[in-house]
């Protein structure tokens, strides 16, 4: 069986004289969905580009398959973990299909042309998305929620077995949102890739990711199961809001609510 596994081992990483990331490490274990949070600036972003050999570590190390993926050439690397980017770049000039075959790349040699068995892949990841129906639509046609599924469609199509996305529900409404993640989820359990997820929303984290780990100051201040992790404590402590958890009434899994002081006041009994 194909080892999905992804370990990050002490990562450190800094721009200029600031430190971003202070002895990252975590585990992810294959076919896991394990969700990144976060308050802004945590180094959610920063993470998962090094976690995809974006930018390179200034310490520790990143382990795809049990390989080191500062061993990897680009090519290689690309043939086993791919990055959704929070806002990508929209190709002008392209179909959504032509979107999706560019995730082939990594699997053809120099000036090699597509053959069958990259039509079936881009096909088959297509049907997997929900964007068949619109593949020849220009991708500049299309909504943000349309766009989003066709940029996971071209990542499922270089076949990796580590798939990192961040931010996929940004700018989203609630209805995509739901979709997307869904989506994201039946993949998962239909190919077995191993999903690492930045989030921005607490509650949706908890209610798709199997583990949850917490940014805070550079490093993992928790992990674990939603509900193990994203209590009031750790979210007040990381996020420096208060906050009231509540169960979901269909799932079951954490709902976390601000608690405003302001609304406190307009709410006190007696206040006209």
């Amino acid at each position: 069986m194909m080892d999905r596994s992804l370990r990050v081992r002490d990562v450190e990483f800094s721009y200029r004289d600031r430190a971003i990331l202070r002895g990252m490490t975590l585990d992810v274990e294959a076919g896991e969905m394990v969700g990144v949070v976060g308050p802004n600036g945590a180094g959610k972003t920063t993470f998962l580009k090094i976690v995809t050999g974006v930018l390179s570590p200034h310490g520790g190390k990143v382990y795809i398959q049990g390989s080191p993926l500062t061993s990897l050439r680009p090519r290689d690397r690309a043939r086993v973990v791919a990055m959704v980017q929070q806002t990508p770049t929209v190709p002008i000039g392209f179909t959504a299909f032509d979107v999706v075959m560019m995730g082939r790349n990594p699997h053809l040699a120099l000036l090699q042309w597509e053959g069958h068995g990259d039509l079936d892949v881009c096909r088959r990841v297509m049907e997997l998305t929900g964007t068949a129906e619109f593949a020849q639509r220009p991708v500049t046609n299309l909504s943000g929620g349309e766009l989003q599924r066709v940029f996971i469609a071209r990542a499922l199509a270089q076949e990796t077995p580590v798939l990192v996305l961040d931010e996929p529900t940004a700018h989203l409404d609630i209805s995509y949102q739901t979709s997307v993640l869904d989506m994201i989820e039946t993949i998962r359990r239909e190919t077995g890739v191993t999903v690492l997820v930045a989030m921005h929303d607490l509650t949706l984290a908890a209610q798709y990711c199997d583990r949850v780990a917490v940014l805070h100051q550079g490093r993992v201040f928790a992990c674990g199961e939603p509900a193990d992790v994203l209590t009031p404590e750790v979210v007040s402590r990381v996020f420096g809001a208060a906050v009231s958890v509540v169960k979901h009434p269909v799932h079951g899994t954490p709902v976390v609510l601000a608690v405003s002081q302001g609304a406190n006041e307009r709410n006190r009994p007696g206040r006209s």
